[in-house]
């Protein structure tokens, strides 16, 4: 039998992949069964088992994309000049990037992943990674700020960091399950939170 190319196999691959997060997206990782996926892809079931034994074999590759394009929206630049208060918060927002702030379904799929770490050890250590890798960038982004003044320096960077990754979490929810959430309104208030003066004791 003459060995495909590999160029011919990734492709192959990727076309499953992304029939599947279609089907993931429109039925849930566990009420899609692997006939969805062989007829989303038109492919046979023999093409589709030479790339994935089962369909945990894809809901895990399809959430390691998912949580890859996650670590990619928040890849630091140690070199650069820390952008502007907006800018952060448009970091953690990743307000041009899926899948955190793309279409309603990025923002199902993102939530089915968080849903699936709850069965999932492997994929449950895989997300905390991301996650902590996001708060090291945001919390060094923050603490940079308060260095030069732009945020109260009497509240650890992490601290900021969380609550800020937590909101965006949130944002994340009310897209996928009401889809009308926007982003630069969710922005906007979030720049107004940030920038509000502290108030004095009482």
């Amino acid at each position: 039998m003459a060995r495909m190319p590999k160029e011919h196999l990734e492709a192959r691959r990727r076309q499953i992949l992304d029939a599947a997060r279609r089907c993931f997206i429109r039925n849930g990782f566990h009420a899609t069964s692997m006939q969805d996926v062989l007829a989303e892809a038109e492919l046979s079931a023999g093409a589709v088992y030479r790339y994935f034994k089962s369909k945990d074999d894809i809901i895990a590759a399809t959430a390691a994309e998912a949580l890859a394009e996650v670590a990619s929206a928040f890849e630091a630049d140690d070199d650069a000049r820390p952008p502007d208060l907006d800018n952060i918060v448009d970091l953690v927002l990743a307000v041009e990037r899926p899948p955190l702030s793309g279409s309603q379904e990025s923002a199902q799929l993102l939530v089915q992943v968080w849903s699936e770490a709850l069965r999932s050890p492997s994929l449950c250590t895989a997300l905390k990674e991301v996650m902590a890798e996001a708060r090291g960038v945001v919390g060094g982004l923050v603490a940079r700020h308060q260095q030069r003044g732009l945020l109260p320096a009497d509240v650890p960077a992490e601290h900021v960091a969380d609550v800020l990754m937590a909101l965006v979490d949130g944002f994340l929810v009310r897209r996928a399950v009401y889809g009308h959430a926007d982003s630069a309104s969710f922005r906007n208030g979030m720049r107004a939170l940030m920038s509000a003066p502290a108030q004095a004791a009482r």
